[in-house]
Order: structure tokens, then C-alpha cells, then sequence
């Protein structure tokens, strides 16, 4: 099937590694033009060199960010045709254990940043644009030990299905993407904090009875942002292994 992807244009944040880099390679290899960010000069560079897009060192929780990134948009490619948010989890521990700072810090990545980042983008989207946000399965059932990331995904997730009512008049569309147990640093991470036994438990919970790999989440992530997914919108879509249940 063809996405309907070549030369458009889409800005990819936390594109350096992970799963926004997992995403920016399946739109690369579908035509799409991409445009990452990272947090330091020499990671996004290198990343940018390896899918032939523009890299820009950038934190989400900058206000400055969104601007910098249409105008790197613009000037390399003249036009901007949608948005993947992405970005690092907060630390792990418990709600109860998490300090003031702790949360106001992952507020301003995690949430308020990545609003920003659409709200100033959805401006310059024009009919057939697209937003996707990279949440996370506690947005449906909180993850043992990742108490902030169990508080600020879920009110994510209402955030874009709000955007996709407010925005689907003008055609642009705004879903949510539902990462399970990806086989990305981040997961390697919290593995490292865990018993074997909890280990063997929470593979053992997943239908397909193993971890996904970044490019699976990737190719998922360019049909919900390509112009073939043209009728999805507002959805929180697992990408997990039948990991959720039912909602």
C-alpha cells in the first residue's frame, strides 16, 4: 500500500534515537522529508546523517522550540505536513516518593512541551495535516514504578483527543500512539531496576509473548501520520502485543 508520503514533510521530536527515530526511519523509507530533534549537537547529527534529514539540538520544554523548528522546516523544505511528538520518559519511582521538582520538571518536557510543540504547529497545518503524540500504555492502566508518567500521559491523551475536535474541521488530523514494551534504552532502563521473576512476568503478559522492536512501533506510527490513515483521528491506538485490554 502506498502511505502517500513521498516529499511530504514532518517534524519528528525526540527523533535522535528511540522510537522517534524508529519513526522518522519508516517515513524516510516511505519518501517523507524529516526534520529531528535531539538534545545534544553530536547525536542529532549523527542521526540526521544516517536518514539524510535536518537535525536541531532542541529540548521540548524550550518555548523557542516550535519556532525553530517550522523555520528549519521551511528552509529546507519549504512547507511543514505534520507532527510526532516524542519524548524521554520521566524518571521511575513511585508518586508517593516523587519530589515537587521531579514533577514540575517532567510537567515541562513531558506535557507542557510537547502541548506547545502542537498547539503551534496545528497553526501552520493546512487540510490533510497530521499530529501524533507518542504517550504510553499507562494512558489506560497505570505501570508499576513510573508513578509521574502514570499522572501526565493519560491527561496527554485528552489533550489530543481534544485538539483532533478542535482541529478536524480544518481536515488536520490528532491521534495518540500507545507504546508497549518496546525494546528500546528506555525499556533496557527499567528492566535493569527489575527481578528476573518480574522480568518473566511481564513478558509472559504480553499475547505475543515478546518485546516489539523500535521498527514495528516506527511503520505504525507513519500509517497514523500518512495520508492513508486519512479517516483516524482522536484515536489512542496500542502498540503493544495485545498487551491492554479492551478499553
Amino acid at each position: 500500500m502506498d502511505l502517500g508520503l513521498t516529499d511530504r514533510v514532518y517534524l519528528v521530536t525526540g527523533g535522535s534515537k528511540g522510537l522517534g527515530y524508529a519513526t522518522a526511519s519508516a517515513l524516510v523509507a516511505e519518501g517523507a522529508r524529516v526534520v529531528i530533534t535531539g538534545r545534544t549537537e553530536e547525536t542529532v547529527a549523527s542521526s540526521a546523517a544516517k536518514l539524510g534529514a535536518v537535525g536541531v539540538a532542541c529540548d521540548n520544554a524550550d518555548p523557542k522550540t516550535p519556532a525553530r523548528l517550522l523555520a528549519a522546516a521551511r528552509e529546507a523544505y519549504g512547507r511543514v505536513d505534520g507532527l510526532l511528538v516524542s519524548v524521554g520518559g520521566p524518571p521511575s519511582g513511585s508518586v508517593t516518593a516523587a519530589t515537587d521538582e521531579q514533577w514540575r520538571d517532567a510537567f515541562e518536557s513531558v506535557f507542557l512541551g510537547a502541548v506547545r510543540l502542537a498547539r503551534e504547529v496545528a497553526a501552520s497545518l493546512g487540510d490533510g495535516g497530521s499530529i501524533a503524540f507518542v504517550l504510553s500504555s499507562s494512558v489506560r492502566a497505570p505501570i508499576a514504578a513510573l508513578g509521574i508518567s502514570n499522572g501526565l500521559r493519560p491527561g496527554l491523551a485528552m489533550v489530543a483527543k481534544s485538539m483532533a475536535n478542535e482541529l478536524g474541521p480544518r481536515g488536520v488530523r490528532v491521534n495518540g500512539l500507545l507504546p508497549g514494551r518496546i525494546a528500546t534504552d528506555r525499556l533496557t532502563q527499567l528492566d535493569d531496576r527489575s527481578t528476573p521473576d518480574q522480568r518473566a512476568a511481564s513478558l509472559a503478559a504480553i499475547p505475543l509473548g515478546r518485546h516489539g522492536d523500535p521498527a514495528e512501533f516506527g511503520r505504525a506510527a507513519a500509517f497514523v501520520l500518512s495520508p492513508a490513515a486519512s479517516y483516524l483521528t482522536g484515536a489512542m491506538i496500542p502498540v503493544d502485543g495485545g498487551l491492554l485490554p479492551m478499553p
